[in-house]
């Protein structure tokens, strides 16, 4: 091992090597803050809030489980422009003390076209794996607090919510015939990523907004 990643990893000691590492010690660690966020977010306090995603991210078991994360899902081995893909147990350790805000830069999508239902090409962007892992990171403490102000009936991109869940409140709200909705509407945004105001998500989404200016202009 290097000096370098020995120096990036000295303040959580609980393993030398990607095989060693403490898993379940690294879960419990981020439960612990994300439930520390959720109470802070409950009472408002928003300067707490701050301070614990500061912890979290800036935490070895947040960066472990973020690299972890996005090292292990079916997108593991699509690299993004720099082809990178962290494959080997020392790359992956290493990546864990590479996961630092300061002088991070994201780099650009590598745009891919996958073909639709309808014959058109839909546009995707596929980030680095340091971008996503850093990503993964920052939604391990943006989470709680989605999940705790968020909508109800919310059910796209939320975590432990299903399209089966989603089905399974619309037949409670409409299975009442005397009083339950007469129409349903489906719409979609035409545009809507393309369009979303930067500044909008600046202002108002609770997270590190540095690191969230990085991304959105990242091209």
């Amino acid at each position: 091992m290097t000096a370098l990643s020995v120096g990036a990893l000295s303040d959580k000691p609980w393993s030398w090597s990607w095989h060693d590492i403490n898993w379940s010690q690294c879960q419990r660690e981020v439960r612990r803050l994300q439930m520390r966020i959720v109470k802070a977010t409950q009472e408002g306090r928003w300067d707490k809030v701050k301070a614990l995603q500061w912890l979290l991210t800036h935490s070895f078991s947040g960066k472990a489980l973020a690299v972890e994360r996005v090292t292990t899902n079916q997108g593991a081995k699509t690299p993004g422009v720099d082809g990178a893909t962290w494959q080997m147990p020392e790359t992956r350790y290493r990546a864990i003390g590479s996961l630092r805000r300061r002088g991070y830069q994201p780099q650009p999508l590598r745009r891919v076209f996958i073909p639709k239902s309808n014959g058109k090409l839909r546009p995707l962007g596929i980030p680095t794996i340091k971008d996503r892992a850093m990503q993964a990171l920052h939604l391990l403490a943006l989470e709680p607090v989605a999940e705790t102000i968020g909508d109800p009936n919310s059910y796209g991109f939320r975590k432990a919510r299903s399209t089966a869940d989603a089905i399974h409140q619309c037949f409670g709200v409409l299975s009442h015939l005397d009083d339950s909705a007469e129409w349903v509407f489906e719409g979609d945004i035409q545009g809507c990523f393309d369009n979303i105001s930067h500044e909008w998500m600046l202002t108002n989404i609770p997270t590190d907004t540095e690191v969230l200016r990085k991304w959105l202009r990242a091209g």
